[in-house]
């Protein structure tokens, strides 16, 4: 469905073989945080998206544990933004900002999108859905 859908939104990106259950258990074991069905959906298919560059539309399971750990524990952080624990990032512009699902007492419970901008610590909404995201990257509807 997913590979597809992108497919059918834009050319420009390619995929990896799926991500393999254990590797879609350890974001959840690692960063404390189910995974929502559209991005656990999407690891099925591919572990990522990328673009001609390997550029990730959709980081690949390791990058979001390895990304995620390191923006919630890094101690330079601390001092100068607020906490990264209330956002589970899973991509990002190619310019400092990322892009996550919010998370709420431990969960993520709905699908809409949110950039964090790295130079005011804002967190914006920018899509509704995982689909939404990705159609609005592809063709220049969400720029930063």
């Amino acid at each position: 469905m997913w590979k597809s859908y992108i497919q059918s939104v834009t050319k420009g990106y390619h995929f990896k073989e799926p991500a393999h259950l254990a590797d879609i258990q350890r974001i959840q074991k690692e960063l404390r945080v189910d995974l929502p069905q559209d991005l656990r959906t999407l690891f099925n298919e591919t572990n990522g998206v990328f673009d001609e560059f390997n550029c990730p539309l959709i980081w690949s399971v390791d990058q979001i544990v390895k990304d995620n750990l390191f923006f919630r524990n890094s101690e330079d952080y601390k001092d100068i933004y607020m906490p990264f624990d209330h956002l589970l990032f899973f991509s990002d512009s190619g310019a400092g900002d990322l892009f996550g699902y919010p998370i709420l007492n431990g969960q993520i419970q709905r699908d809409d999108i949110f950039v964090w901008d790295h130079e005011s610590d804002s967190r914006t909404w920018v899509a509704s859905s995982l689909q939404d995201f990705i159609e609005g990257w592809a063709n220049d509807r969400i720029s930063i």
